[in-house]
């Protein structure tokens, strides 16, 4: 049920901002980004949260927050690509100006992150700004590798300057404007997980749109870096989730996007740096052949679910 349509105090501008998140079975951390979004300096309008856990409903969760809210219990898993692509077409159905997105497992680093995203978007006119996103157990360092030339960068301290363009963590804490959404679309939802975010800023390439991170604020989130192993003394690393179905949905949509405009280059990388990971470093030739299946099934756009 809907309550996006209270009134809400007045803004000190006339934009409206929804923030959208998709959640499933975690209601303590959903309490927990809720709470942060409603702490912040210049509030949302109204939060979207499309919910993939019907067995585990976590409308009472949102309710408590107190926050304008639209609730979408979803009867079927939508992942997080057809979750995101809901709750952003939700959001702009409402007449947001500017969607704010977020996983359930992160939530703004303090009070001040949504006005600073908005402030830099409006100064550099950018379609799309994120902030950094940090590792929410040590915030000095990033939840997720960066490059930098050839090597990855873990500490936030190595990077210099306030901004950088043409970088974003999607969807961690990304805030669109309405009109970029209208040039990218939405998520895909055969993507249903991993690469969704990926595809999306590959459409914000694509279309020449200018975006990037505001190093300056910050969005916090459970360490992911552990999953990108770093070969060759570190210039290249192979994604190599902890989980059978992560495995999957990685490889097979990492293999779609591939042979999408833009990302084509990066096959024959793939090849090399994967075929390294599987044979050299884990001598795992079962592990590789599933490799080639996977991706092999993304290319021929083969969005068979995971077992």
């Amino acid at each position: 049920m809907s309550e996006a349509a209270q009134q809400t105090p007045t803004r000190p501008d006339d934009e409206r901002v929804v923030a959208v998140i998709v959640t499933r079975h975690r209601p303590e951390s959903l309490a927990q980004a809720l709470k942060a979004l409603a702490v912040q300096t210049r509030p949302v309008d109204s939060v979207v949260v499309v919910d993939n856990g019907p067995d585990q409903p976590a409308e009472e969760v949102v309710r408590a927050s107190g926050l304008p809210h639209t609730y979408l219990l979803s009867q079927a898993n939508l992942g997080g690509a057809g979750g995101f692509a809901l709750g952003m077409l939700t959001a702009l159905a409402e007449g947001a100006d500017w969607v704010w997105c977020a996983d359930d497992d992160g939530r703004p680093a303090d009070e001040h992150v949504l006005a600073t995203l908005l402030s830099v978007a409006r100064e550099r006119g950018l379609a799309e700004v994120s902030p950094a996103v940090a590792d929410i157990d040590a915030p000095g360092s990033f939840a997720f590798p960066m490059r930098s030339g050839l090597r990855w960068k873990g500490e936030r301290d190595r990077l210099g300057g306030d901004f950088l363009p043409g970088y974003a963590s999607l969807f961690n804490g990304a805030l669109f404007a309405a009109a970029t959404l209208a040039q990218t679309g939405v998520p895909d939802l055969r993507l249903f997980a991993r690469g969704d975010e990926t595809e999306i800023h590959r459409r914000l390439v694509r279309a020449g749109l200018p975006f990037g991170t505001a190093l300056h604020a910050t969005y916090l989130h459970p360490n992911g870096r552990d999953e990108f192993k770093p070969i060759l003394g570190g210039r290249l690393s192979a994604q190599y989730p902890d989980a059978d179905w992560k495995r999957y949905y990685t490889y097979r949509n990492r293999g779609y996007l591939m042979r999408q405009p833009g990302m084509r280059w990066l096959f024959p990388l793939e090849l090399v740096r994967f075929s390294w990971f599987f044979l050299v470093t884990r001598r795992d030739v079962a592990g590789y052949r599933e490799w080639l299946r996977l991706l092999r099934a993304g290319r021929r756009e083969r969005f068979t679910p995971a077992a």
